[in-house]
């Protein structure tokens, strides 16, 4: 297995703690877990250091083979975990226990984490089982579970902070499956890539699965074709066979996005602006939409109204999502618009840092963000407190900074 020039591997290391790292996975004959792994491994990644996490984890009696080989004449890496027992068909609070159990870097854990309950979320969707009931069956096993972790610690030790992929070959034909004989693409990655530009190669086989499209979904990625960057290392993950005229490999290309001077840009927190047009719902409508966005997670949501084509009057509807939320609340958004699609892309948050206390008026707790120069009572706190007392909801709002101002605060309740 090779690695990247020693130049690249000293450029790579001194970014360190710099955002604007970025992974960009070509996706032209698909993407699995095992693909994904490999392709970091090759571009760099430790695999002492990937096995040392790995081993943390409480899953016996599994092995990983690293070998070189071929794929329609480019050379790539093949990482193949085996297990000596299959074990019982784990749920999703099953896989959480042994992930947590482990000693993972806590960007790897919560990716890894996304990745399941993403799986969790589509596979519940589509038997119409609630995810915490859901039986994994082959995605519950060890090579799943290893290739996911896997995959996210590679991307850590590797410092990528932002992922991104080409439009993604899903295949054709069918895949046996624990639930039968299944269309390809299968459901689950349809589920898991709603939104994203996916494409159905003639192959005949499966190219992209259900853990391959976990990953991308769980680090947010965006789509399209290969971004901006100073490239440091490139390497290439192998499937399990050779294809006709396709060589059966992910690429994936690692480097450093510039910022608008030229130069990597200053640390923000990453997250991925969703947005869909639309000219066919009601107020109503788009109220709704807003609000089940906002229950999904999404960091903010919000609508603004856009004079369309041929002078149609529409909205906008945008989402900001964490980036391990992105394909739940892509859904969300095309499902509660009605929009036939969406676009995304990556955005940095600059966030002042902020405290939050709480005022007691007249025995109601009522919380206080407090931030450089800025003092902001909770509106929905404010406002349940003037429904209650039958007050204007600003008359409230004072009562709160004019307590926050004699000094009258505490530390919120756990």
């Amino acid at each position: 297995m090779s690695s990247p020039e020693p130049s690249a591997t000293t450029a790579w290391r001194a970014a360190g703690g710099v955002a604007g790292r970025v992974a960009w996975f070509h996706c032209f004959a698909g993407i699995a877990g095992d693909m994904a792994l490999a392709s970091l491994l090759d571009a760099g990644a430790d695999e002492a250091e990937l096995r040392a996490a790995l081993a943390t984890l409480p899953l016996p009696d599994w092995a990983m083979e690293v070998t070189r080989v071929r794929r329609g004449g480019l050379a790539a890496v093949r990482a193949v975990v085996t297990a000596t027992q299959s074990g019982p068909a784990r749920r999703l609070p099953d896989v959480l226990e042994i992930l947590h159990a482990g000693s993972l870097d806590a960007r790897a854990l919560d990716r890894s984490t996304a990745a399941f309950r993403l799986l969790a979320e589509v596979e519940g969707h589509i038997h119409g089982t609630p995810p915490d009931e859901v039986h994994f069956h082959e995605l519950g096993g060890h090579d799943t579970i290893v290739d996911i972790v896997g995959t996210m610690t590679a991307l850590e030790l590797l410092g990528v902070e932002q992922v991104t992929a080409s439009p993604v070959a899903t295949g054709s034909g069918t895949v046996d499956s624990a639930h039968g004989t299944l269309p390809v693409p299968t459901p689950a990655v349809l589920g898991l890539l709603a939104g994203a530009p996916l494409y159905g190669h003639g192959a005949g086989v499966e190219l992209t699965t259900p853990t391959g499209a976990a990953i991308l979904a769980a680090t947010g990625a965006t789509f399209g074709p290969m971004p901006e960057m100073t490239v440091l290392s490139t390497g290439y993950g192998a499937g399990g066979r050779e294809l006709e005229g396709l060589p059966n490999c992910t690429q994936v290309v690692l480097g450093t996005a510039p910022g608008p001077t030229g130069i990597p840009a200053p640390a923000g927190q990453p997250l991925l602006l969703v947005e869909a047009n639309v000219d066919d719902a009601t107020g109503e409508e788009l109220a709704d939409a807003v609000a089940a966005l906002l229950a999904a997670g999404a960091s903010d949501a919000w609508t603004t109204p856009v004079l369309m084509k041929k002078g149609r009057p529409g909205h906008v509807v945008s989402v900001l999502a964490e980036l391990d939320r992105s394909a739940v609340l892509r859904s969300t958004l095309l499902r509660h618009t009605g929009s036939l699609g969406a676009r995304a892309h990556l955005v940095d948050r600059y966030a002042l840092e902020r405290t939050v206390v709480e005022v007691d008026l007249d025995g109601t707790a009522v919380r206080v963000k407090v931030a450089a120069g800025r003092v902001k009572v909770e509106h929905d706190d404010a406002a349940r407190l003037a429904e209650r007392e039958g007050v204007p909801v600003r008359e409230v709002v004072q009562r709160a900074l004019d307590a926050y101002a004699s000094g009258s605060t505490r530390a919120p309740d756990a």
